[in-house]
């Protein structure tokens, strides 16, 4: 198996909701695991999400997790996903969703290298980046 690079973004307590958000936005299979089905025994833990993955029909992979109590947690300041290809159809749905509810930075729309770009701050502090490649000629 190859070599992926895979984004894992931490929540502070509200992986779930923001998971099954992004399996809202991108479709594909969600997996979540909890801390108390890993042997937690905090009651304030033991429904919070160890470990979460969107494996996404583009082939994505995003993974995420609660923070635990004692761990720090700054949102959207040291991860910015991006997103870029040829598809525009798909891409402009992806930013249609991830930049409702969130701020948008810089819209999307056609940039000086000819390609159209956004960029956004989703409604969980999560960076995105989108990028449409135009064809060439």
């Amino acid at each position: 198996m190859p070599s992926r690079l895979n984004p894992y973004i931490s929540f502070a307590g509200d992986a779930r909701e923001a998971m099954e958000f992004y399996r809202s936005v991108f479709g594909g299979d969600l997996s979540l695991h909890t801390f108390g089905e890993s042997g937690a025994q905090e009651p304030e833990l033991a429904t919070k999400i160890m470990h979460a993955m969107l494996e996404t029909p583009s082939g994505y992979t995003l993974m995420g997790s609660d923070t635990p109590p004692g761990m720090d947690h700054t949102p959207g300041n040291t991860i910015t996903v991006s997103l870029s290809g040829d598809d525009g159809d798909e891409l402009r749905g992806y930013w249609e969703k991830l930049s409702e509810r969130g701020t948008v930075s810089v819209p999307l729309e056609k940039q000086m290298w000819g390609d159209e770009f956004g960029a956004c701050v989703d409604r969980f502090g999560t960076g995105w980046m989108v990028n449409i490649t135009q064809g060439q000629g």
